[in-house]
């Protein structure tokens, strides 16, 4: 698969280089060309590297991490993104104390609005770019969750399919609405990293438990004013 990455920082080097070693084709992109190059030689696996508009071009898939930057304003011809799959990862700046406003219209909803004929995918925003250096082993051991959420079902098939490949354990989130939801628990994510120094390999796995045997508890029962 050709993935092309729209601004090559920590997380895009780190995320295309483990798509690289997955045999994917990766073109790291830039506002300056030679960063964009000098990436992919840091890379290896035969990627290439240059700016953000060759990137979009060459990709079947994109990893979006031009934060609050809006295609139409970060290319010159953003229709080249139609009929693309775009991951986006980013989160909002972290206000000071954690004051987070609530989230009325998602980074990645505004992202689909700016390129309507693109597939646009939220995923990757609740971890630590370090959490990468552990991928796919010994990772895969963790059950380390991403959280995927998008409106195209194919689009999300695949997008959780490249995060099953480096080691993480997809969790489908519905539709790219519920990107609001993941967004979120990205900010609660760094609140834990950050604010409650929980540090960078603090991560969030979900679980599905079995059934117990019985309810000794009495189970769940219609609420009542008696």
């Amino acid at each position: 698969m050709k993935i092309g990455i729209v601004g090559s920082g920590n997380m895009g080097r780190s995320l295309g280089i483990l798509w690289a070693e997955q045999g994917h084709e990766v073109f790291f992109g830039s506002r300056d060309a030679e960063k964009g190059k000098a990436t992919a030689e840091f890379a290896g696996r035969r990627t290439q590297g240059g700016t953000n508009e060759q990137a979009a071009a060459f990709a079947d898939v994109i990893l979006w991490t031009a934060r609050n930057v809006m295609p139409k304003q970060l290319l010159s011809h953003s229709e080249v993104l139609d009929n693309k799959i775009i991951i986006d990862c980013n989160n909002q700046e972290i206000p000071e104390g954690f004051a987070y406003a609530p989230i009325v219209e998602s980074l990645a909803e505004k992202l689909a609005q700016d390129v309507p004929q693109a597939q646009v995918v939220k995923a990757f925003n609740t971890m630590a770019q370090e959490v990468f250096e552990l991928a796919p082993e010994p990772l895969k051991n963790y059950g380390v969750s991403v959280f995927v959420a998008g409106d195209d079902e194919q689009a999300k098939k695949i997008v959780m399919g490249l995060t099953e490949e480096i080691g993480f354990l997809p969790v489908d989130c519905g539709v790219l609405r519920n990107a609001r939801l993941v967004e979120g628990l990205g900010d609660f994510i760094r609140l834990i990293i950050a604010g409650q120094k929980q540090g960078v390999y603090a991560t969030i796995s979900v679980n599905v438990l079995p059934t117990p045997s019985g309810q000794r508890l009495g189970g769940r029962q219609t609420s009542s004013l008696n």
